[in-house]
């Protein structure tokens, strides 16, 4: 197909239709420019010349001039016998405002990306023919790429406030997922609503009291694009919270981690290994179900400060358990900036370490997802400053090729986001995505990053040796005693386990040259994974490794 475009009339600005004829011509149009200040005569003469199925017109001055060049265009159209050709329009805002008063304009557009633009060149123009966008996870990551679906939290401490947004929001077209936060009342005593402290009502997201009140947030979506709708496991009752959430929201995907939500972290009051090993039977419910699964395990680990190495043994695990629980199709969540302070060139050998041992599992029967996030600790409070930090984030996360992104919004460090922030905030990462998509340099070649990746590839194994003798089992990552040894002799440790009943939280860790590294508190000096295991066991007399 054929496309004729310019700027006409006395409109010398050809920067916005020389993009769009680049973006033609990537998708295989011919294209043909004729330049600024292109006379309508001359516009009109050229279409019918080169037989052009579509007249690009861009004007970017004041719009009562605009106003007359439409008029000339719409009488002329007739005499120039292109009635049957699609005429569309690029400008300002205000000039695109004049352009839809004009019926033989086919499309305008002004302050839509180049993913619209590329729906419309290839016929999938949501404005022409609207179509409900797949409604299951993997349909819409095919039918959105080369983009990725966009997925942000949203839940405000009203249920009325909340749905209200997600209509704003689902209207919008600006979200894939929506992440449904529920309050802490809710995720921990949904089935025994006689616990809950109703002061702690709506503290950390929407407070959902009946099965109803999920049916009304969910129906709240099926409008605009129709977004989809997950929701965390729950932290307790987890398969009757799956249950629930399959019958109400239609749960895209299951939040299910290994080592949390439980009295490691006071979220429930479920004893560390029962909490394993209900989150394994919770896992391989969804996983029977064909029900795809991401295990939040990872970045929780790199929320409390531990050092990358644990972070990558942790994404990996997460990953191995999936499989090896029957999981089909698994969510490989990337947590950057976490903990602050990273360098970015190092974050990013962290997370690619751990792209490339958890993509080493892929088979014909384990597929895996690549979401990717900015770090909730990374927020300036700023609001400023953290539209800044948001927008850098997610130009980091496209290095690694995300199927989804995971957005945080610029508000973090302050306050929930409500709808019009949800939206500005995936409007400002939608946009890094766009420009990213054009091209990143190869990073995979950068000697530093390189190394980086070789020696947390190698620590990692160092870890994953010394916890499979924590267990007779056959396969000791299946075995919830493994996870608790490993924690009560410190082989799972975190500063910030200070305190803990269950935990040591002797170790220490520092930002050494942007990586995070387990250190000598008195001197500084970093401790590799070898010698911090092996000092383990030192002060552990009578311990007896046990036979495999």
């Amino acid at each position: 197909m054929k496309i004729v475009g310019a700027a006409v009339e006395n409109c010398v600005h050809v920067a916005g239709i020389l993009a769009f004829l680049g973006i033609a011509r990537d998708l295989g149009y011919e294209t043909v420019f004729l330049g600024p200040a292109t006379p309508v005569d001359k516009l009109l003469g050229a279409a019918v010349e080169a037989k052009a199925e579509i007249v690009a017109i861009s004007y970017r001055l004041t719009p009562s001039v605009a106003r007359e060049i439409f008029k000339q265009i719409e009488e002329k159209i007739p005499k120039y016998g292109l009635e049957d050709r699609k005429f569309i329009f690029g400008g300002t805002p205000a000039v695109a405002e004049v352009a839809k008063e004009f019926k033989f304009f086919d499309r305008v557009f002004s302050t839509e990306g180049q993913r619209e633009i590329i729906e419309y060149l290839k016929g999938k123009d949501k404005k022409q023919a609207f179509h409900i966008p797949a409604q299951n996870l993997i349909e819409r990551i095919k039918e959105n790429d080369p983009y990725p679906l966009i997925r942000h939290h949203f839940g405000l401490s009203s249920l009325d406030q909340t749905i209200e947004g997600i209509e704003k929001i689902s209207d919008s077209q600006v979200l894939d997922v929506i992440s449904l936060a529920p309050d802490q009342n809710t995720q921990q005593f949904f089935f025994e609503p006689d616990k809950m402290n109703k002061s702690l009502d709506g503290a950390g997201g929407v407070p959902i009291r009946s099965e109803e009140d999920f049916k009304k947030l969910y129906n709240a979506t099926r409008r605009g694009n129709y977004p989809l709708m997950r929701v965390y496991s729950g932290t307790t009752h987890l398969i009757k919270m799956a249950e629930l959430l399959q019958r109400t929201v239609k749960n895209a995907w299951a939040a299910i981690p290994i080592s949390w939500y439980n009295e490691l972290d006071g979220r429930s009051d479920r004893k560390f290994v029962e909490a394993v090993r209900e989150n394994f039977e919770a896992i391989k419910w969804h996983a029977d179900r064909g029900i795809p699964v991401e295990i939040n395990e990872p970045h929780q680990w790199g929320l409390r400060n531990a050092h990358d190495t644990l972070f990558v043994a942790m994404a990996y695990l997460s990953a191995y358990v999936a499989k090896k629980l029957g999981v089909k199709n698994y969510i490989a969540q990337y947590m950057f900036n976490t903990p602050p302070g990273l360098s970015p060139k190092m974050d990013l050998a962290k997370m690619m370490a751990a792209k490339e041992m958890i993509e080493s599992l892929i088979s014909n029967d384990f597929n895996v997802i690549t979401e990717a996030r900015p770090g909730l600790m990374a927020f300036p409070a700023d609001l400023d400053e953290a539209k800044g930090q948001l927008a850098f984030s997610i130009s980091e996360t496209m290095f690694i090729k995300p199927q989804i992104v995971h957005v945080v919004a610029f508000t973090e460090s302050d306050h929930a986001a409500n709808a019009d922030e949800v939206i500005e905030s995936s409007k400002i990462a939608r946009k890094v995505i766009e420009e990213s998509l054009k091209g990143l340099p190869n990073i995979w070649k950068d000697k530093e990053i390189v190394e980086r990746i070789k020696i947390l590839k190698s620590e990692v194994k160092i870890l994953l040796d010394a916890m499979r003798l924590l267990s007779k089992n056959e396969d000791p990552f299946l075995d919830p005693q493994t996870y608790d040894s490993a924690l009560r002799l410190g082989y799972l440790d975190t500063p910030n386990f200070i305190g803990s009943s269950i935990a040591k939280g002797l170790v220490s860790t520092a930002i050494i040259k942007g990586s995070c590294e387990v250190v000598n508190p008195k001197t500084g000096e970093v401790i590799r994974e070898k010698e911090r295991l092996e000092s383990i066991r030192k002060h552990l007399p009578g311990f007896v490794r046990p036979d495999r």
